[in-house]
């Protein structure tokens, strides 16, 4: 089959990777189109290079009681940590040895990690082409916010949000957020819950609706709840005026700066939130790029890189950071190992590690972290059903790489909505094809949702197997 224009080498991955960013909250621009129509997709024999279709968990909806259930057997804590009154460190770390077809994202979901998360922790593993055995370090360990314990307490600099139950005080709560996106920054302060909507409809902001229709994606006044509702089933309204606390119809963007200012949590995790918490919670929402906690006598940094926002306060907080670490050391009688803070700063990968002199090594902890049974099928992990004789489909791209087929089929999956695609080995190279749809008008709407996300003219057909 011919193969489409000008990508049959495959995108490179930092493309892929700025792709992925952007299709979150769909920010690439392109206009409406009449996709390309085709009559026939000619696929391997039945049997030839699709994967078998795997028993996906059914959905959370009871939040809590079903993800600790699936995370029993794992004997770890991901979301609720007991905290001592004079704690400021929590949790620990964890890996998993991943398998053919596991993305960091999935991974992340599962265990209550955001893709900022993971990936940083993860530097030189390919986020979407995992191969079996690589061992993936769950950074479960957090330092918590140096503010007051109390409601809700989100950390913009590592996009982590900290829940207080009143009747708990021996108790927190800690999810992986999406924020806002640079122009559209979340807001720094105090504030509280004002309101709690369940099943929100969506009233767009003209600002918005100018945006989208300046990329040829124009939204209607209002969305109603439903899978194309960006706002997911729960909702709490802030005292900061259009600033909300939400779920998503997107939850691979949790973990990324690609919101309008909301704060976004997977689905199950707001679910949960929502329940939890009442009219009247307090809100602080703090940046706070490099904290520390002892553990006994055991001093911890943990390093974020700044949000662009506050990239400029870099130095003068690195410098207050050094400063406090001298009046820490000197009270406690302790001693510190600067060069080892100099290389945490510089890594900046979010895992709380000892600096103290004589102190373990971030190598010495990633290799006595325990190793956790990988579940055989990650929580949301997105499940592609085989294509069968006539079905509707997509060809979405020619590649003579598999890795780069392998990606893009990946990124397709996490989509929110997702789209269904899998990568095919035909005649010495890799399709990458999404289906089945019901008809064609579906594939056509999706085949415009590619085209706008990725910039890939993406041809609808039926699906024959010779």
């Amino acid at each position: 089959m011919k193969s489409l224009k000008n990508i049959s080498t495959g995108l490179p991955h930092t493309r892929i990777a700025l792709l992925f960013v952007l299709l979150a909250v769909g920010l690439l621009s392109g206009c409406q189109f009449e996709p390309a129509i085709i009559n026939v997709l000619e696929l391997p024999p039945s049997g030839i290079g699709f994967p078998q279709p795997t028993i996906a968990l059914p959905p959370d909806t009871v939040g809590e009681r079903q993800l600790k259930l699936k995370l029993k057997l794992a004997g770890i804590a991901t979301r609720k940590f007991p905290i001592a009154k004079d704690r400021s460190i929590v949790g620990g770390l964890a890996a998993i040895s991943a398998h053919d077809d596991d993305t960091l994202s999935d991974i992340a979901r599962h265990f209550g990690q955001g893709y900022n998360d993971i990936t940083i922790a993860n530097p030189n593993i390919s986020p979407w082409t995992l191969k079996a055995g690589t061992r993936v370090l769950l950074p479960l360990q957090f330092i918590l916010p140096d503010t007051l314990r109390k409601g809700i307490v989100l950390n913009l600099a590592n996009m982590r949000m900290y829940y207080y139950p009143p009747k708990q005080p021996d108790t927190v709560f800690t999810y992986p957020v999406g924020v806002g996106r640079e122009g559209w920054n979340t807001p720094l302060g105090q504030t509280a819950i004002i309101a709690k909507k369940l099943k929100p409809t969506w009233t767009v902001p003209e600002s918005i609706r100018r945006e989208h229709a300046a990329k040829g994606d124009p939204l209607p006044k209002a969305v109603p709840p439903g899978p194309d509702n960006p706002l997911g089933e729960y909702a709490l309204l802030l005292g900061f005026s259009s600033y909300l606390i939400h779920g998503t119809n997107k939850p691979y963007g949790v973990g990324m700066q690609v919101s309008h200012g909301c704060v976004r949590l997977y689905p199950e995790d707001i679910e949960v939130l929502f329940k939890k918490t009442s009219v009247g919670t307090p809100v602080r929402i703090v940046h706070q790029s490099y904290m520390t906690a002892w553990d006994g006598d055991i001093l911890y940094l943990e390093a974020h890189e700044p949000l662009q926002k506050w990239a400029g306060q870099k130095k003068p907080q690195q410098k207050s950071l050094l400063k406090q670490l001298r009046q820490t050391a000197a009270e406690k009688g302790a001693t510190v190992d600067w060069e080892k803070v100099g290389r945490i700063l510089q890594r900046a990968d979010g895992i709380p590690t000892p600096i103290l002199v004589d102190s373990p090594e971030l190598p010495e902890l990633v290799a006595k972290a325990p190793e956790l049974q990988h579940p055989g099928h990650f929580y949301g992990q997105p499940v592609v059903s085989e294509l069968s004789n006539s079905d509707w489909a997509i060809l979405v791209a020619d590649f003579d790489n598999k890795v780069a087929a392998q990606q893009l089929a990946a990124m397709l999956n996490h989509q929110g909505p997702p789209i269904p695609a899998r990568k095919i080995e035909k005649d010495g190279s890799y399709q990458v094809i999404a289906g089945p749809f019901k008809d064609q008008k579906e594939a056509e709407l999706v085949a415009q949702r590619i085209k706008m996300d990725f910039e890939i003219d993406a041809r609808v057909g039926t699906v024959t197997i010779p």
